[in-house]
This record gives structure tokens, sequence and C-alpha cells, in this order.
């Protein structure tokens, strides 16, 4: 008997579609099944390597400081009258004692001169006050003259001896104003911009001045550090005078070196820091009077493990770095951190000397991870003079 196709066509589709139905609900994907391959095994992770080196290190701390001059006067006029002359240029040196300006001395030498007229006139008062007092003195031996006449004589002697000695005081008086008509430098400095122009009328009791001068060698830097940090710094100020390095804002110049030159005597409450005071020589001129830098105080130096900032990773426990060993895996080591510096961090535990670390490449590493390492590159001699970094615990 012949089978219609029509059955045969209704039969496959059936068959097909249970056999769909069923994969389907055991979670095998629907069509052509090949077999399962081997799993290959997992590829060495490419990092870049280091060595932990055993070497010095500085331990510094850094707080960001503001360059003030070691001296700053605004220099006044101390009497009133026209300025005649300005006798410096915006930005001069100048030394002490040095013609800053002058102001019109007519008025106080005519001062002058008329109290040492009146002087003069009082002396020549005196003298003959004397020459009577003494014919007085003779005739009363003789009773031609009475005592009383001799009592008021040197009274009045007296009385032109303390006129001489005001109007001594009056020609002192007068030299100190005419003394104040010429402005010297009190200090050796600089000059910032001219605040009054020649020709002016000026004041005593003026409020600005002619011009600020500063003392910029020597200059100090104030900068602030953590209340924490004062036990350590005091410590090592026993030892002796304590370097203090200037680096620019962006903590990659040094611009000078100096010595602490105070601990501040009490520590700011609403910032908990204390204030130190470092002086500089500033012979060239590198530090400048409202700068702002990064002062990094030198409190000694420490020898032991010092790896990259780099290689150091933060976990749940705290620090880690891993560790690569003989067979090439890796494995974590929790580090603790004695002080970082200059991208780099001194180890307290956790690493030991020459053992190899892994510098870049960990996003990628589990422990027991197979690694294929690289050296890690050398930066250029010029790029790690230039670099610094903010010292901390």
């Amino acid at each position: 008997m012949k089978v219609p196709k029509i059955w045969i066509a209704g039969l496959s589709a059936a068959v097909l579609a249970v056999s769909g139905t069923y994969l389907w609900r055991e979670g095998i994907p629907f069509g052509v099944m090949k077999p399962a391959a081997k799993s290959a095994p997992a590829r060495p992770v490419p990092v870049t390597a280091g060595v932990v080196k055993d070497q010095d290190f500085a331990i510094s701390r850094v707080g960001l400081g503001t360059v003030q001059a070691y001296n700053t006067v605004t220099v006044k006029v101390r009497v009133d009258g026209e300025v005649q002359k300005i006798a410096f240029r915006e930005g001069q040196d100048v030394q002490v004692g040095d013609l800053i300006a002058q102001i019109d001395p007519r008025p106080y030498q005519a001062q002058l001169h008329q109290a040492e007229a009146d002087k003069a006139r009082d002396e020549a008062l005196l003298a003959n006050a004397r020459l009577d007092l003494e014919r007085y003195s003779k005739l009363v031996v003789k009773e031609f003259a009475t005592r009383q006449s001799v009592d008021t004589q040197e009274a009045l002697v007296a009385q032109y001896q303390a006129a001489i000695a005001h109007d001594q005081a009056v020609i002192d008086n007068a030299r100190v104003q005419l003394g104040y008509t010429t402005i010297v430098s009190p200090l050796a400095g600089r000059t910032g911009i001219r605040l009054i122009d020649q020709g002016n009328i000026v004041h005593a009791s003026d409020p600005g001045g002619l011009v600020v001068i500063t003392q910029v060698a020597p200059i100090g830097v104030i900068f602030a550090l953590p209340q924490k940090y004062l036990p350590e710094i005091v410590d090592a100020m026993q030892g002796g005078a304590l370097v203090v390095s200037a680096y620019d804002q962006d903590d990659r110049i040094k611009l000078a070196e100096g010595r602490l030159e105070l601990i501040d005597n009490q520590i700011d409450q609403g910032t908990g820091s204390i204030r130190l005071k470092a002086i500089f020589q500033n012979l060239d001129g590198r530090l400048w009077p409202g700068q702002f830098v990064s002062a990094r105080l030198l409190l000694g130096v420490r020898r032991g493990p010092v790896v990259p900032e780099s290689a150091l990773q933060s976990g749940p426990n705290g620090s880690y770095a891993f560790v690569v060993r003989q067979d090439s895996t890796v494995e974590p080591h929790l580090v603790r951190i004695a002080a970082s510096s200059n991208g780099e961090a001194l180890i307290e535990s956790g690493l030991a000397a020459h053992e190899t670390i892994v510098v870049d490449g960990h996003y990628k590493l589990r422990p027991g991870a197979r690694v294929v390492t690289a050296p890690a590159p050398v930066a250029p001699a010029r790029e790690r003079a230039a670099s610094t970094a903010q010292g901390r615990e």
C-alpha cells in the first residue's frame, strides 16, 4: 500500500516540533549540535615588573606655604610739604640710607633759623643779667644795693638760662623736622610700585605712603602641617636645624633650600594644624613675597625596601602588592607603608629587598595567575630630577 506524500510531510513536521520542544525545555539551543571542545589553558597575563630596592629613603612632611618678606616697611612722610623729588625707580634694590624722596625743606629751614636766633637773643640777655648780678653782688657788700635786688637779679639769670634750654629744645625739634624732609630707606630691600608722584602735597596724617620696601634676601616661608606631626618634628629638632626645601606650586621644580626657623607657639584649633616658619637666603631671587609654594620638611633618612607607588593596590584588608614567584605566578602580599614621597614608598613590612613585583597590569590579575613580565621603563633623568610628590605617612 502506497502512503500519500502529504502524510509523510505531516509526520516529519510533527517529529520536528516534538524534538524542538524537548530541546527548548532542556535549555539546549536549537540548531546543529557540535561536540564540546576541550577548554584551552589560560594565557599568561602581560604585566610590567620591577624589583624591590633596598636604599635610603628621605622621611619628609610637606605642606602648602606662603612666602613672606623677611621685613616689610611702608615708607611714609612725617612732615607736611611738597614732594620735590622721587629718587628711586620702581623695583629697584635699595640699601639702608639710600635716598627715597625729598620734601620741600625751606619752611623747616626757616623754623630752624628762627629757633637759633631766639637762642642767640636769650644768650645775650643772659650774659647781661650775669654782669648785673656780679655788680649787685659787689654793691651789696658795701651796702650800696639791697639784698632784694641781688635776689631778683639771680632769678632773672635763672630765667634766661631756662629760656636758652627751651630754645635749644626748639632747635633740636626743628632739626628733626628738617631731617624728616629727606626720606631714606630704613632697610635693604626692593621697592614696589610708586604710590606718590613728584609735585604732590603730602601730609604726615596721610594713611598711605610713598612706596613699600620688602626685604627679599633672606626671605621666609610660612607653612602648615597637621598637628599629629608635631611630636616627631620636635624630636627631630633635637638633633639640630632641619632642612626645608621649597618647590613650586605644582610640586615639580625645586626653588630653594633653607632651614626651619621656628614652630608657632599654638595650634590652630579650627584646622588642627601647626604653623612653621622657614628661612631661605634667596640670593637668586626665586622666592617672591606672596608666592604659594610647597614646603618639604626633612625629618630624617631611613633605609629599607622601596617600591614604586604604582605597585601598591588598595584592598579590604589594606594595601597589597603582587609578588611574582619563580614559576611566573603571582601572589598578593599585604604591605605596611612607612612613608611615601616622589612617587615611591618605603615599606615597613610585607616585602623584602630584591623581590620581583608587578608595577603595572594589575587589573587582569588574580592570585595564582600566570604572567609574562616586561621590565618597567626608566624615566628620563630630567623627568626624575623634576618630579616631586607630597610626603605622607
